[in-house]
Protein backbone atom coordinates (compact mmCIF):
# COMPACT_ATOMS: atom_id res chain seq x y z
CA UNK A 1 0.00 0.00 0.00
CA UNK A 2 0.97 3.08 -0.83
CA UNK A 3 2.79 5.23 2.32
CA UNK A 4 -0.32 7.94 1.30
CA UNK A 5 -2.92 5.28 2.03
CA UNK A 6 -0.99 4.21 5.32
CA UNK A 7 -0.85 7.37 6.75
CA UNK A 8 -4.72 7.65 6.12
CA UNK A 9 -5.12 4.54 7.69
CA UNK A 10 -3.21 5.67 11.00
CA UNK A 11 -4.87 8.84 11.34
CA UNK A 12 -6.93 9.54 14.47
CA UNK A 13 -9.69 6.77 14.44
CA UNK A 14 -11.33 5.21 17.76
CA UNK A 15 -13.67 2.66 17.05
CA UNK A 16 -15.11 0.56 19.13
CA UNK A 17 -15.67 -3.36 18.06
CA UNK A 18 -18.41 -3.61 15.35
CA UNK A 19 -21.91 -4.33 16.46
CA UNK A 20 -25.50 -2.78 15.67
CA UNK A 21 -26.95 -1.10 18.72
CA UNK A 22 -30.78 -0.83 18.58
CA UNK A 23 -32.19 2.74 17.80
CA UNK A 24 -35.37 3.71 18.80
CA UNK A 25 -37.20 4.67 15.19
CA UNK A 26 -36.32 3.90 11.63
CA UNK A 27 -35.52 7.41 11.04
CA UNK A 28 -33.70 8.72 14.21
CA UNK A 29 -30.50 11.24 13.59
CA UNK A 30 -27.77 12.96 14.87
CA UNK A 31 -26.92 16.72 14.05
CA UNK A 32 -23.72 18.62 13.95
CA UNK A 33 -24.18 21.96 12.61
CA UNK A 34 -21.55 24.83 11.95
CA UNK A 35 -24.31 26.56 10.00
CA UNK A 36 -27.22 28.05 10.39
CA UNK A 37 -27.73 30.16 7.31
CA UNK A 38 -30.52 28.68 5.84
CA UNK A 39 -29.55 30.05 2.04
CA UNK A 40 -26.02 28.61 0.81
CA UNK A 41 -23.41 30.89 0.38
CA UNK A 42 -20.20 31.38 -1.43
CA UNK A 43 -17.48 31.26 0.56
CA UNK A 44 -13.55 32.60 0.24
CA UNK A 45 -9.98 32.14 1.62
CA UNK A 46 -8.84 28.21 1.04
CA UNK A 47 -11.95 26.98 0.19
CA UNK A 48 -13.13 30.31 -2.74
CA UNK A 49 -15.66 29.47 -4.87
CA UNK A 50 -17.23 26.44 -2.51
CA UNK A 51 -20.56 27.47 -0.95
CA UNK A 52 -20.89 27.41 2.55
CA UNK A 53 -24.62 26.98 4.64
CA UNK A 54 -25.71 23.56 2.58
CA UNK A 55 -27.70 21.14 4.30
CA UNK A 56 -26.40 18.10 4.10
CA UNK A 57 -27.80 14.64 5.07
CA UNK A 58 -25.22 11.82 5.52
CA UNK A 59 -27.44 8.39 5.49
CA UNK A 60 -25.41 5.62 5.73
CA UNK A 61 -27.05 2.03 5.77
CA UNK A 62 -28.31 1.99 9.46
CA UNK A 63 -27.43 3.69 12.38
CA UNK A 64 -26.11 1.90 15.41
CA UNK A 65 -23.74 0.48 12.76
CA UNK A 66 -19.96 1.55 14.30
CA UNK A 67 -18.53 0.94 10.81
CA UNK A 68 -20.73 3.37 9.91
CA UNK A 69 -20.57 5.85 12.89
CA UNK A 70 -16.96 5.96 12.28
CA UNK A 71 -17.22 6.95 8.45
CA UNK A 72 -19.70 9.74 9.21
CA UNK A 73 -18.87 11.39 12.67
CA UNK A 74 -17.30 14.15 13.54
CA UNK A 75 -15.49 12.77 16.33
CA UNK A 76 -13.83 10.39 14.05
CA UNK A 77 -12.94 12.70 11.73
CA UNK A 78 -15.60 11.79 9.24
CA UNK A 79 -18.21 12.89 6.30
CA UNK A 80 -19.39 15.24 9.38
CA UNK A 81 -15.70 16.89 10.25
CA UNK A 82 -15.49 17.51 6.47
CA UNK A 83 -18.43 19.41 6.40
CA UNK A 84 -17.84 21.44 9.02
CA UNK A 85 -14.36 22.15 8.14
CA UNK A 86 -16.17 23.29 4.52
CA UNK A 87 -18.75 25.42 6.90
CA UNK A 88 -21.63 22.99 6.30
CA UNK A 89 -24.56 21.96 8.43
CA UNK A 90 -24.11 18.42 8.63
CA UNK A 91 -26.93 15.64 9.55
CA UNK A 92 -26.41 11.75 10.09
CA UNK A 93 -29.93 10.02 9.78
CA UNK A 94 -31.41 6.56 8.82
CA UNK A 95 -33.29 4.25 9.66
CA UNK A 96 -32.49 0.74 12.20
CA UNK A 97 -32.24 -1.83 9.40
CA UNK A 98 -30.35 -1.99 6.52
CA UNK A 99 -32.68 -2.81 4.41
CA UNK A 100 -34.10 0.00 1.72
CA UNK A 101 -37.44 0.26 3.77
CA UNK A 102 -36.10 1.35 6.55
CA UNK A 103 -33.36 3.32 4.87
CA UNK A 104 -36.02 5.41 2.25
CA UNK A 105 -37.63 7.06 4.79
CA UNK A 106 -35.34 8.72 6.12
CA UNK A 107 -33.96 9.74 2.85
CA UNK A 108 -37.35 11.21 1.59
CA UNK A 109 -37.62 13.25 5.15
CA UNK A 110 -34.41 14.41 4.44
CA UNK A 111 -35.47 15.96 1.51
CA UNK A 112 -38.76 16.99 3.24
CA UNK A 113 -36.51 19.19 5.35
CA UNK A 114 -34.83 21.28 3.04
CA UNK A 115 -31.92 19.09 2.12
CA UNK A 116 -29.29 20.69 -0.47
CA UNK A 117 -26.80 17.02 -0.49
CA UNK A 118 -27.63 13.75 -0.01
CA UNK A 119 -24.47 11.37 1.04
CA UNK A 120 -26.51 7.79 0.80
CA UNK A 121 -24.34 4.40 1.05
CA UNK A 122 -26.96 2.71 -1.00
CA UNK A 123 -28.98 -0.07 0.99
CA UNK A 124 -30.30 -1.36 -2.74
CA UNK A 125 -29.02 -0.69 -6.23
CA UNK A 126 -32.23 0.59 -7.71
CA UNK A 127 -34.82 0.59 -5.21
CA UNK A 128 -33.82 3.88 -4.32
CA UNK A 129 -33.60 5.54 -7.35
CA UNK A 130 -37.23 7.19 -7.45
CA UNK A 131 -36.87 8.58 -4.20
CA UNK A 132 -33.20 9.44 -5.28
CA UNK A 133 -33.91 10.52 -9.04
CA UNK A 134 -36.92 13.09 -7.42
CA UNK A 135 -34.16 14.17 -4.97
CA UNK A 136 -31.69 15.28 -7.96
CA UNK A 137 -34.49 16.84 -10.19
CA UNK A 138 -35.29 19.31 -7.58
CA UNK A 139 -31.80 20.33 -7.54
CA UNK A 140 -30.35 18.10 -4.73
CA UNK A 141 -27.00 16.48 -5.47
CA UNK A 142 -26.47 12.97 -4.32
CA UNK A 143 -23.37 11.37 -3.76
CA UNK A 144 -23.19 7.64 -2.63
CA UNK A 145 -20.37 6.19 -0.53
CA UNK A 146 -19.39 2.76 0.37
CA UNK A 147 -22.47 1.48 -1.73
CA UNK A 148 -23.94 2.44 -4.94
CA UNK A 149 -27.13 2.86 -6.53
CA UNK A 150 -24.96 4.08 -10.14
CA UNK A 151 -28.45 4.91 -12.01
CA UNK A 152 -29.03 7.47 -9.50
CA UNK A 153 -26.42 9.76 -8.58
CA UNK A 154 -24.52 12.40 -9.55
CA UNK A 155 -21.00 10.61 -7.87
CA UNK A 156 -19.80 7.73 -6.13
CA UNK A 157 -17.13 7.57 -3.51
CA UNK A 158 -15.96 3.72 -3.87
CA UNK A 159 -13.86 2.91 -0.90
CA UNK A 160 -11.05 0.67 -3.41
CA UNK A 161 -11.33 -0.62 -6.31
CA UNK A 162 -14.33 -3.14 -6.78
CA UNK A 163 -11.80 -6.20 -8.56
CA UNK A 164 -9.08 -5.38 -5.92
CA UNK A 165 -11.31 -6.27 -2.99
CA UNK A 166 -12.77 -9.15 -4.55
CA UNK A 167 -9.60 -10.67 -6.23
CA UNK A 168 -6.86 -9.69 -2.87
CA UNK A 169 -9.71 -11.74 -0.20
CA UNK A 170 -9.16 -14.73 -2.75
CA UNK A 171 -5.56 -14.14 -2.84
CA UNK A 172 -4.75 -14.02 0.96
CA UNK A 173 -7.38 -17.11 1.22
CA UNK A 174 -5.87 -19.57 -1.31
CA UNK A 175 -2.06 -18.56 0.08
CA UNK A 176 -3.51 -19.26 3.48
CA UNK A 177 -4.98 -22.75 1.97
CA UNK A 178 -1.88 -23.60 -0.24
CA UNK A 179 -4.90 -23.03 -3.06
CA UNK A 180 -6.79 -26.19 -2.15
CA UNK A 181 -10.03 -27.26 -0.06
CA UNK A 182 -13.64 -26.07 0.48
CA UNK A 183 -14.33 -22.33 1.15
CA UNK A 184 -17.94 -20.43 1.89
CA UNK A 185 -18.80 -16.59 1.87
CA UNK A 186 -20.67 -15.05 4.84
CA UNK A 187 -21.94 -11.79 3.03
CA UNK A 188 -24.74 -9.08 3.94
CA UNK A 189 -27.62 -8.20 2.38
CA UNK A 190 -28.58 -10.18 -0.62
CA UNK A 191 -29.40 -6.88 -2.23
CA UNK A 192 -26.10 -4.73 -1.08
CA UNK A 193 -24.49 -3.40 -3.87
CA UNK A 194 -20.44 -3.58 -2.91
CA UNK A 195 -21.13 -6.96 -1.50
CA UNK A 196 -22.70 -8.60 -4.91
CA UNK A 197 -19.83 -6.54 -6.66
CA UNK A 198 -16.95 -7.90 -4.63
CA UNK A 199 -18.41 -11.29 -4.56
CA UNK A 200 -18.45 -11.39 -8.56
CA UNK A 201 -14.82 -10.41 -8.88
CA UNK A 202 -14.03 -13.33 -6.16
CA UNK A 203 -16.12 -15.63 -8.52
CA UNK A 204 -13.78 -14.29 -11.30
CA UNK A 205 -10.39 -14.96 -9.38
CA UNK A 206 -11.44 -18.38 -8.27
CA UNK A 207 -10.70 -19.48 -11.72
CA UNK A 208 -7.58 -19.08 -10.90
CA UNK A 209 -7.68 -21.96 -8.12
CA UNK A 210 -9.08 -25.00 -9.36
CA UNK A 211 -8.42 -27.20 -6.32
CA UNK A 212 -9.96 -24.89 -4.10
CA UNK A 213 -14.25 -24.87 -4.54
CA UNK A 214 -17.23 -21.87 -3.31
CA UNK A 215 -19.78 -24.58 -1.97
CA UNK A 216 -22.10 -21.72 -0.54
CA UNK A 217 -22.85 -18.14 -0.30
CA UNK A 218 -24.97 -17.31 2.76
CA UNK A 219 -26.27 -13.96 3.83
CA UNK A 220 -25.80 -12.28 7.63
CA UNK A 221 -27.90 -9.26 6.55
CA UNK A 222 -24.70 -7.36 8.62
CA UNK A 223 -26.76 -8.45 11.72
CA UNK A 224 -24.51 -10.09 14.48
CA UNK A 225 -27.03 -12.73 15.22
CA UNK A 226 -28.39 -13.74 11.71
CA UNK A 227 -24.17 -13.61 10.62
CA UNK A 228 -23.45 -16.29 13.70
CA UNK A 229 -26.05 -18.46 12.76
CA UNK A 230 -25.25 -18.44 9.27
CA UNK A 231 -21.77 -19.56 9.97
CA UNK A 232 -23.07 -22.14 11.97
CA UNK A 233 -24.73 -23.47 9.64
CA UNK A 234 -21.76 -23.34 7.05
CA UNK A 235 -20.22 -25.82 9.49
CA UNK A 236 -23.02 -28.29 9.99
CA UNK A 237 -24.02 -28.11 6.03
CA UNK A 238 -20.19 -28.44 4.98
CA UNK A 239 -18.14 -30.69 7.42
CA UNK A 240 -14.92 -30.47 5.00
CA UNK A 241 -14.77 -26.80 5.11
CA UNK A 242 -11.23 -25.08 4.85
CA UNK A 243 -11.81 -21.49 4.74
CA UNK A 244 -14.17 -18.93 4.45
CA UNK A 245 -14.54 -14.99 3.04
CA UNK A 246 -16.87 -12.61 4.80
CA UNK A 247 -16.68 -8.79 3.18
CA UNK A 248 -18.59 -7.08 5.67
CA UNK A 249 -17.35 -6.00 9.16
CA UNK A 250 -20.34 -7.33 11.10
CA UNK A 251 -20.27 -10.48 9.21
CA UNK A 252 -16.42 -11.37 9.94
CA UNK A 253 -16.67 -10.16 13.56
CA UNK A 254 -19.66 -12.83 13.95
CA UNK A 255 -17.71 -15.57 11.75
CA UNK A 256 -14.60 -15.16 13.91
CA UNK A 257 -16.83 -15.44 17.12
CA UNK A 258 -17.93 -19.24 16.06
CA UNK A 259 -14.68 -20.13 14.91
CA UNK A 260 -12.75 -19.13 18.00
CA UNK A 261 -13.13 -23.16 19.42
CA UNK A 262 -10.15 -25.43 19.54
CA UNK A 263 -12.18 -27.28 17.39
CA UNK A 264 -12.37 -24.75 14.44
CA UNK A 265 -9.46 -22.62 15.26
CA UNK A 266 -7.00 -22.73 12.59
CA UNK A 267 -8.86 -25.61 10.88
CA UNK A 268 -11.41 -23.31 9.26
CA UNK A 269 -9.30 -20.30 8.16
CA UNK A 270 -11.07 -16.81 7.82
CA UNK A 271 -10.60 -13.98 6.51
CA UNK A 272 -12.35 -10.51 4.61
CA UNK A 273 -13.55 -7.06 5.59
CA UNK A 274 -12.92 -6.25 9.20
CA UNK A 275 -11.84 -3.38 11.91
CA UNK A 276 -8.85 -4.02 13.75
CA UNK A 277 -10.03 -3.23 17.09
CA UNK A 278 -12.92 -5.71 16.46
CA UNK A 279 -10.74 -8.78 15.28
CA UNK A 280 -7.28 -7.95 17.54
CA UNK A 281 -8.51 -11.29 19.62
CA UNK A 282 -8.94 -13.29 16.75
CA UNK A 283 -5.73 -12.69 15.24
CA UNK A 284 -4.00 -12.78 18.75
CA UNK A 285 -4.92 -16.24 19.27
CA UNK A 286 -4.61 -17.87 15.45
CA UNK A 287 -8.39 -17.65 14.19
CA UNK A 288 -7.53 -15.32 11.57
CA UNK A 289 -4.27 -14.63 9.72
CA UNK A 290 -4.60 -12.09 7.95
CA UNK A 291 -7.60 -9.65 6.26
CA UNK A 292 -8.30 -6.17 5.29
CA UNK A 293 -10.01 -2.73 4.98
CA UNK A 294 -9.54 0.81 4.16
CA UNK A 295 -9.63 3.80 6.35
CA UNK A 296 -14.00 3.88 6.81
CA UNK A 297 -13.35 8.01 8.41
CA UNK A 298 -11.47 8.81 5.60
CA UNK A 299 -14.00 7.45 2.91
CA UNK A 300 -16.94 9.48 4.98
CA UNK A 301 -14.45 12.74 5.07
CA UNK A 302 -13.73 12.21 1.14
CA UNK A 303 -17.41 11.79 0.76
CA UNK A 304 -18.19 14.89 2.19
CA UNK A 305 -15.69 17.10 0.11
CA UNK A 306 -16.78 15.36 -3.09
CA UNK A 307 -20.49 16.25 -2.28
CA UNK A 308 -19.74 19.86 -1.56
CA UNK A 309 -17.28 20.44 -4.47
CA UNK A 310 -20.21 18.98 -6.59
CA UNK A 311 -22.80 21.26 -5.22
CA UNK A 312 -20.82 24.29 -5.28
CA UNK A 313 -20.38 23.14 -9.55
CA UNK A 314 -17.03 23.13 -8.87
CA UNK A 315 -17.33 19.34 -10.28
CA UNK A 316 -19.48 17.76 -12.40
CA UNK A 317 -18.71 14.30 -12.64
CA UNK A 318 -16.42 14.10 -15.91
CA UNK A 319 -13.74 11.77 -15.61
CA UNK A 320 -10.41 13.26 -15.43
CA UNK A 321 -11.64 16.26 -13.68
CA UNK A 322 -9.63 17.24 -10.28
CA UNK A 323 -10.74 18.31 -6.74
CA UNK A 324 -9.19 18.75 -3.15
CA UNK A 325 -10.13 16.57 0.18
CA UNK A 326 -8.39 18.68 2.56
CA UNK A 327 -6.14 16.80 4.21
CA UNK A 328 -6.65 13.94 2.07
CA UNK A 329 -5.00 15.55 -0.77
CA UNK A 330 -6.38 15.42 -4.46
CA UNK A 331 -7.94 13.33 -6.12
CA UNK A 332 -9.55 12.45 -9.56
CA UNK A 333 -12.57 11.25 -10.56
CA UNK A 334 -12.62 8.30 -12.62
CA UNK A 335 -15.29 6.06 -15.61
CA UNK A 336 -19.07 6.19 -14.38
CA UNK A 337 -18.09 9.42 -12.07
CA UNK A 338 -16.56 7.12 -9.68
CA UNK A 339 -13.78 8.76 -7.00
CA UNK A 340 -11.62 6.00 -5.69
CA UNK A 341 -9.87 6.34 -1.96
CA UNK A 342 -7.49 3.93 -2.48
CA UNK A 343 -6.25 0.29 -2.52
CA UNK A 344 -6.99 -2.34 0.27
CA UNK A 345 -4.83 -2.67 2.95
CA UNK A 346 -4.04 -6.26 5.20
CA UNK A 347 -3.71 -7.01 8.55
CA UNK A 348 -1.88 -9.38 10.30
CA UNK A 349 -0.18 -10.14 13.35
CA UNK A 350 2.89 -8.32 12.45
CA UNK A 351 1.16 -4.55 12.47
CA UNK A 352 -2.50 -4.95 13.64
CA UNK A 353 -1.45 -3.29 16.93
CA UNK A 354 -0.30 -0.11 15.18
CA UNK A 355 -4.06 0.44 14.95
CA UNK A 356 -6.64 1.54 16.61
CA UNK A 357 -9.89 2.11 14.77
Amino acid sequence: MKLRQTARLTSGLVMASVLLAACSSSSSSSTSSTSTSSAPSTSSGSSAALKTGLKVYVIPKNLGNNYFTTADSANTGGAIAALQTLGESGTETSGTAATPASQIPAIQAAISKGANVLIVSATDPTALCPTLNSAMQRGITVVTYDSDAPTCRNMFINQASTAAIGTSEVDLLASELHDTGQIAIVSAAASATNQNAWIGYMKQQLAKYPNMKLVATVYGNDDPTTSTQVTQGLLQQYPNLKGIISPTTVGIAAAAAVLDTDKYRGKVLLTGLGTPDSLKKYVSDGTIKAFELWNPANLGYLAGYAAVEFASEKVNGSQGQTFSAGKLGSYTIGADKTVLLGPPFVFNSSNINNFNF
